[in-house]
């Protein structure tokens, strides 16, 4: 097992998005943590796959949500061993029309997207604090910055972590440690295989999505630029959806 790596940890790195980003990472010399929920078998495929780059895996099962779990999870573990980054790209969607949303669609929203922020950061943030060091991305989503028709719940929560994002960053800028929001816009995933494409393609002045590469490279640069003057942004990934 590599040990004279760096270390990324990346929350919920098993598939979409999450996958491309560990990926991209282990290709830039990370040593990968990864959480997941319960996919064992997309968890265990990309473990394969970044193997097969060099780089060490160590995969972690636990509902984010819940803090306990959490906290008996990770919370050992980085009293000795502390991520140089943190990737929270962990997120679930439950869209309806808010006059129809039920009580546990809003809910099972924000607790994985928003409580699970402070889950995982009341985890991991003493321990970067402690060695003045580490590198923090948040992946919110356009629907965040702009708010979308039918995801009240998620642009609620995605809104939150930019809050949260900028707020943390003028906390602990100072020790040295770096935050940042990834926001992208329409990527090709199965979280939106069923959006109606046909209506957002026109709207998007690129004229494409996006692929999970497009916010695996930004996520990249942000925790590998050694010249690095970026703290405490949101930075766009939309092909000029948000502008």
């Amino acid at each position: 097992m590599p040990t004279n790596k760096k270390l990324a940890l990346i929350i919920g790195g098993s598939r979409g998005i999450g996958k491309a980003i560990a990926l991209r990472l282990a290709k830039s010399g990370f040593n990968i943590w990864l959480t997941y929920h319960n996919n064992h078998a997309a968890a265990q495929e990309t473990k394969k796959e970044i193997e097969l780059l060099g780089s060490a895996c160590t995969l972690f099962c636990f509902d984010i949500a819940n803090y306990e779990a959490t906290k008996a999870v990770l919370g050992k573990i980085t009293d000795t061993i502390v991520p140089d980054c943190l990737v929270f790209n962990a997120g679930i969607a439950r869209d309806n029309l808010m006059v129809w949303m039920a009580k546990e669609e809003w809910d099972a929203v924000i607790s994985t997207n928003l409580d699970g922020f402070y889950n995982i950061m009341h985890v991991l943030l003493f321990p970067m604090l402690r060695e003045k060091r580490g590198r923090i991305v948040v992946i919110s989503s356009t629907s965040g910055q702009i708010g979308q028709a039918g995801q009240v719940n998620y642009s609620a929560s995605k809104a939150g972590l930019i809050g949260a994002a900028r707020a943390l960053a003028r906390e602990v800028g100072k020790k040295n440690i770096y935050v940042n929001v990834v926001s992208p816009g329409v990527i090709e995933t199965e979280m939106t295989d069923k959006l109606p494409k046909d209506k957002i393609l026109p709207l998007i002045p690129l004229g494409r999505f996006g692929k999970v590469d497009d916010v695996a490279s930004v996520v990249n640069f942000l925790c590998t630029e050694e010249n690095m003057y970026i703290h405490g942004q949101v930075i766009g990934v939309n092909g000029g959806l948000a502008i």
